[in-house]
């Protein structure tokens, strides 16, 4: 067989298996079998590369990072629904339109998926572009990032010449858990819901990033099809689903109370679904009827989205736990007796601090009114004193840290408590996995489940430990092989040369982020200079204020911090500046930038500044150098103007850094 044949068999293959397990929920083959696929089709391709087309499943984490999203202006408008909260506004519906519509006339009901609205257009069955809803007349293109959904087809069979489908992008739950799971291991913020999470990875520059999220795809409405000769709303969905598009379930009904039964028993059973839902949407059926019935300026006639009102549930408070994140920050939870609510089980919730506790006046006993903020996270309403029994006593935060014993100490500029040790065990796991993550030292393959494996074995207590690894003692790990080892022992080695301000940023100094580290590393360009700085050279430093000044010293006071730094040192991690500086125009001179600019996007034009010596600012204030204004500038450019402060065109801001 020759390559072109084989390359169009295993694609075809690969397709075939992907929709039974994206769509169909139903595979034949092991992922080790699609895998082995896979592997023969990228080997073939790599070989002949005149050979590889964007629709190959081999594409879809191979697009290049971008510097912005495009406009792209939809042929068909994606118009958003009416809400309706009553089941009153639900028969309210139905009797306009059986005053509206004198024929007879069916509908369709469907779960109204929590996610990111889509447009998806196909040229002779191909997949060709993908973009957001946007203001419904004009989104932006996500290409790129849509081929990094899975269960979104690249290519269809027995298509029409042009066709175009509208969809949800979303995160499962089991994704989202598994998710907010690893950034609480590592001390991050929680994501507050799966839709949030969904829209931002999606909107990700770097398609690699989106693929690492696991996103899937529904879609519930075509939006054109050159073909045509369809009637009804349902005949077009299982015409979708026919081609191999993961379809909405819908059931449609000639009677509007059947729909709101059916909306009913969809918010007894929204848990069963792998995406979340905030609510159900009726629609007449028929396509001609939709068209007589038209649109308001805002949304459709001929469909409603119900919402389902918030779920809240009492519980009895069993214990309140304490735990310990990578900054030493201690964090109170609440464990309650399990409630089904919102569609899952709820066994606990998260307290914040101790002034949320005595805001509530929660104690042990004590029965609560729980509702999951955003549908997600559950979050303690209020507390019923009228069911408290007497053996209830106030809880206070522990003086000691929970996990090592250390004395534990509040934070002077907020609520928190934290533990004074670094050496605490708690905090080591969070503090490797932070220096290894993707904004810090990059180093791929060491996620939080590596390190556990690295820390359990005794391997590394401290991020100075990856780099005296060695392959044999990597490979004898769980789940962890000669190949796998070699990759994790070339990230770590290529991670050395990440550069100062990625260092500072793993250091996890508080109060210095990606912004402060990048600002200390183009002033300092080396670690050590950094070292002999003192508070009132630091507090010179635009964005190093006295409180991240203080933090800094004693960060490097600290003997563990000079042990860290003395093995980091001794492995040939590179403590020097990568910040490129081209002269200092621009020392002292702050930017403010407004409105679109035509050559370069903001983050691009940030850094020119930057890399001449200047810093761009966010908020225009008297201390603003200049605002560059380009088109359609709003409040910044009036503010300006208001202060006197210098506007200059885009042509004004090139012949300045030329």
């Amino acid at each position: 067989m020759d390559a072109q044949k084989e390359i169009l068999r295993l694609r075809r293959e690969l397709e075939y298996h992907s929709k039974l397990y994206y769509v169909l929920d139903a595979p034949v083959i092991s992922d080790y079998e699609y895998d082995m696929l896979m592997n023969r089709l990228k080997a073939l391709e790599a070989e002949h590369p005149e050979l590889v087309t964007p629709d190959s499943p081999t594409q879809r984490v191979g697009g290049m990072a971008l510097s912005k999203f495009e406009p792209v202006t939809h042929q068909v408008p994606l118009e958003s629904l009416t809400d309706v909260f009553s089941l009153d506004e639900l028969y309210a519906f139905g009797e306009r339109m059986d005053a509206l519509i004198e024929a007879p006339h069916a509908y369709t009901v469907e779960p109204k998926i929590d996610g990111l609205s889509m447009s998806l257009e196909y040229e002779n069955g191909v997949f060709v572009r993908g973009a957001t809803r946007g203001d419904g007349l004009v989104g932006e293109n996500v290409t790129e990032n849509l081929r990094t959904v899975r269960s979104l087809p690249l290519r269809i069979e027995h298509a029409p010449e042009r066709l175009i489908v509208r969809g949800e992008v979303y995160m499962s739950k089991a994704v989202f858990r598994e998710l907010n799971e690893q950034r609480e291991k590592n001390g991050e913020q929680l994501l507050a819901n799966p839709r949030n999470a969904a829209a931002g990875s999606m909107r990700q520059l770097d398609p690699k990033v989106a693929a690492s999220r696991k996103l899937d795809i529904v879609c519930f409405n075509m939006q054109y099809s050159s073909d045509g000769g369809y009637t009804g709303h349902a005949q077009t969905l299982d015409a979708m689903r026919e081609m191999g598009f993961p379809v909405v379930p819908y059931v449609r009904y000639e009677r509007i109370g059947d729909c709101v039964e059916r909306i009913a028993w969809l918010g007894e059973h929204r848990d069963e679904l792998a995406y979340d839902m905030d609510g159900a949407v009726i629609k007449i059926d028929s396509l001609a009827q939709r068209q007589a019935l038209g649109s308001t300026a805002k949304a459709p006639r001929w469909a409603v989205a119900f919402k389902y009102p918030p779920e809240k549930k009492e519980s009895r408070v069993l214990d309140i736990v304490v735990q310990v994140g990578r900054t030493g920050v201690l964090t109170p939870k609440v464990l309650v007796e399990p409630v089904r609510l919102a569609g899952t089980t709820v066994s606990a919730a998260t307290l914040h601090n101790q002034d949320n506790i005595d805001r509530l006046d929660l104690r042990i006993g004590d029965t609560v009114l729980l509702q999951k903020a955003g549908e997600i996270i559950p979050e303690v309403l209020s507390v019923n004193k009228d069911k408290r029994p007497d053996w209830a006593v106030p809880f206070v935060m522990p003086s000691v840290c929970p996990e090592c014993g250390s004395p534990v100490v509040r934070d002077e500029d907020g609520a928190a408590l934290r533990c004074t040790s670094p050496e605490c065990p708690a905090q080591r796991l969070r503090n490797i996995a932070h220096f290894a993550s993707r904004e810090a030292m990059d180093i791929e393959g060491l996620g939080i489940s590596v390190c556990e494996s690295l820390i359990g074995s005794g391997l590394v207590s401290s991020a100075a430990d990856l780099y005296y690894l060695r392959k044999e003692q990597v490979a004898g790990l769980d789940r962890m092989g000669e190949k796998s080892a070699e990759n994790l022992l070339t990230a770590i080695e290529n991670s050395k040369s990440a550069g100062l301000a990625r260092l500072l940023c793993a250091f996890g100094i508080r109060q210095v982020g990606q912004k402060a580290a990048k600002v200390l590393a183009a002033h300092f360009e080396s670690l050590d200079r950094l070292m002999e700085a003192g508070r009132e050279e630091l507090t010179m430093i635009p964005d190093i204020g006295g409180i991240t000044a203080d933090f800094i010293l004693e960060w490097f006071a600290l003997p563990q911090s000079q042990h860290l730094i003395g093995r980091l040192r001794g492995a040939g991690v590179d403590f020097t500046s990568h910040e490129e500086r081209k002269d200092d125009r621009f020392a002292g001179k702050t930017f403010v930038l407004t409105g679109t600019l035509s050559g370069f996007t903001r983050d691009e034009a940030g850094a020119i500044i930057e890399s001449f010596g200047g810093k761009a600012a966010g908020s225009v204030s008297k201390k603003t150098s200049y605002v560059l204004a380009g088109e359609n500038a709003g409040s910044k450019l009036t503010k300006a103007e208001s202060l006197g402060i210098p506007i200059l065109t885009e042509e004004q801001f090139r012949e300045m850094i030329r």
